[in-house]
């Protein structure tokens, strides 16, 4: 059921994902025959919105999308998930996002390459132009498969508005300082905050990007389940075990989930052990936008 009252705006990509599912992920150089191929919806945008939709939450989408089969395949699904895609351009300039991605062996583990898209065209101007969706906002969610300027107007347009910005860092790429000042949250994954702060150590990592700014820092630690840390210290949120088959967007679906309960004025830990639960559902099933769970399949 969804809750009126929780809205969020959500900025970013969309893309059509083209699977393989492999006996093993290849070794550079090497081909590999047999496997079967599956076409879902995806981006990292797109799935947040799906998932933060189907978590309970009124969503708003800004992206873009080309003038394409992919680009009105995509825009109707979402609309079918109930999210305002007023925002969600066409543009005749470039093509709608694909991604090529190989899940490969028992451990379900991933390979994904993004061609460049309409993606890329989403500005700072075309998220001002959306201000509208911004009142009244619950929380504010970007990732980084769109351009910074656009990223960093969107962050603007939380902060003026006292909105809780959460920024997934991903893909992996260097964060500017005025951008980390502006997180009330953020999201990645150990490989993103090795990135981020040269750090290994999860723990020592997330300290240095609160120093950085942030208010909040939440590590992804796959199986492992979520690093929670703040001000007040780190606090491990586990897994449950689960058969992965696909764990291509789990930690949208993570990201997604955290931000609702943000959004809803859970603390980070119950947002954190809620959006956990959704994660590892996500990963026992096919696609990305598809394996997002339910708000009647989590405790």
């Amino acid at each position: 059921m969804r809750n009126p009252n929780i809205h969020l705006v959500v900025v970013g990509s969309s893309n059509t994902d083209l699977v393989i599912q492999c006996p093993r992920l290849p070794k550079p150089g090497e081909s590999l025959v047999g496997g079967e191929f599956a076409r879902f919806a995806g981006g990292k945008g797109a799935n947040q919105a799906v998932a933060a939709a189907r978590a309970g939450a009124r969503v708003a989408f800004i992206g873009a999308h080309g003038d394409d089969e992919f680009g009105r395949t995509a825009k109707a699904g979402l609309r079918r998930e109930g999210i305002d895609v007023r925002y969600f351009k066409g543009t005749k300039s470039a093509p709608s996002g694909i991604a090529l991605i190989l899940i490969g062996g028992k451990s379900r583990q991933n390979l994904i390459a993004v061609a460049r898209s309409a993606n890329d065209s989403v500005s700072a101007e075309d998220v001002e132009k959306a201000c509208a969706v911004f009142r009244g906002a619950s929380a504010v969610v970007c990732q980084l498969e769109v351009p910074a300027g656009a990223v960093e107007a969107a962050a603007r347009l939380a902060a003026a508005g006292g909105i809780p910005f959460i920024l997934n860092p991903a893909p992996a790429r260097p964060v500017p300082a005025r951008l980390l000042r502006l997180v009330h949250t953020l999201t990645p994954n150990e490989h993103e905050a090795l990135l981020l702060t040269g750090e290994q150590n999860p723990a020592k990592a997330a300290a240095l990007l609160l120093k950085a700014g942030c208010k909040n820092v939440v590590i992804t630690l796959g199986a492992r389940g979520a690093l929670v840390v703040d001000r007040n210290g780190s606090r491990l949120v586990p897994a449950c075990r689960v058969k992965p088959v696909d764990t291509v967007g789990a930690g949208d679906c993570f990201t997604a989930w955290l931000s609702v309960g943000i959004a809803e004025g859970l603390t980070l830990d119950s947002a954190a052990v809620r959006a956990v639960s959704a994660a590892a559902i996500a990963v026992t099933r096919h696609g990305a936008v598809a394996g997002m769970p339910l708000r009647s399949e989590i405790s």
